[in-house]
């Protein structure tokens, strides 16, 4: 049969006629979980700087940003023209109105970008600034805008926004010191999409308290969320945190998996996730320096990506095989 799972990786060529590559930027937001709006300390897993790369940093220019990504990926995609300026460090929505009109058109003005993608959290968003996104996806704000994009002329830019959700669970939710219930999330989910906003989410395999089962029964709550795509993450305890701290007590509160069994329960996941979900990730490494050891070795994403299909067709399976509507 053909591709067994929906991979996000062709979503931008099919709908927009070429590839399109991410640039991450640092904008300087924090996170009302951190500045005690919410909360102080922020999420028990969080080091911002282990999946930060070195070109975006706080306070440098996001022109600068851009250009400096730009070059860091020509290295391995030299033939890519068209860029998505991602605000990826903490909640890129938690500042006014004002500010963030400011910093999106910023990044919108550089002559390579044709979208922004916005990471935040639930909790972050209100009606205002989703109708503003919808207002600017709809080109009805930054007059003039125009890109030549898969030999198409686009006069809107690519709006999609990224919720980190992590968990389906209140009681882990609550464990990690997230600061939002699920409530939240499904709300900010629903709102987004509702106004035609590309809506992703993210979610991490493997917190406190959540067993394979457990895990395997929140894809129907994620089954149910008007989500164009979805990113999975194994949990990865880095240094510092005081997620390490609550591993070293009680190591048996935490599933853990072997890169062979991770394939296998993702498989499981996959057979009763929604077949028209795309999956932008399933999996992902933070650099050594950042844990203790890395037991699945030093594994690239393509290698991961070929390991993921590979088990597919081996138990000749794909996404949606256990699929039932509601």
């Amino acid at each position: 049969m053909g591709q067994r799972y929906r991979n996000f990786s062709g979503y931008y060529r099919q709908k927009y006629g070429e590839r399109l590559q991410k640039v991450v930027i640092d904008a300087g937001f924090t996170c009302p979980n951190r500045d005690g709006t919410v909360g102080r300390g922020g999420c028990t897993y969080c080091d911002n700087a282990a999946f930060h790369p070195g070109y975006s940093t706080p306070g440098k220019p996001l022109h600068r940003q851009i250009d400096e990504g730009i070059e860091f990926h020509r290295v391995r995609y030299r033939n890519t023209r068209s860029y998505l300026a991602y605000f990826q460090s903490y909640s890129n929505t938690y500042s006014s109105l004002s500010r963030l009109r400011e910093l999106y058109g910023e990044a919108l003005s550089h002559p390579s970008v044709v979208g922004i993608v916005i990471g935040t959290r639930p909790d972050c968003v209100d009606s205002e600034k989703l109708d503003y996104l919808a207002a600017l996806r709809s080109g009805l704000v930054l007059d003039g805008w125009e890109r030549e994009v898969g030999g198409h002329r686009w006069t809107a830019p690519l709006v999609t926004v990224e919720y980190g959700i992590e968990s389906c669970y209140d009681d882990t939710l609550r464990r990690v010191n997230r600061g939002h219930d699920f409530a939240a999330a499904r709300k900010a989910v629903a709102e987004t999409a509702s106004r035609g906003i590309d809506t992703g989410a993210h979610f991490i395999l493997g917190l406190p308290g959540e067993t394979r089962e457990m895990m395997l029964e929140e894809c129907e709550a994620i089954n149910s969320l008007p989500l164009l795509s979805v990113k999975f993450h194994q949990l990865q305890i880095v240094r510092g945190t005081a997620i390490e701290r609550e591993w070293a007590e009680h190591p048996d509160e935490f599933e853990t998996f072997t890169l062979d069994g991770y394939m296998d329960f993702f498989v499981d996941m996959l057979e009763r996730l929604r077949p028209d979900l795309y999956i932008e990730r399933f999996a992902g490494e933070v650099p050594p320096r950042f844990v203790d050891g890395t037991p699945w070795g030093l594994v690239r994403n393509v290698e991961l990506l070929r390991m993921l299909e590979q088990r597919l067709e081996a138990r000749d399976t794909f996404q949606g095989a256990k699929y039932v509507s509601a």
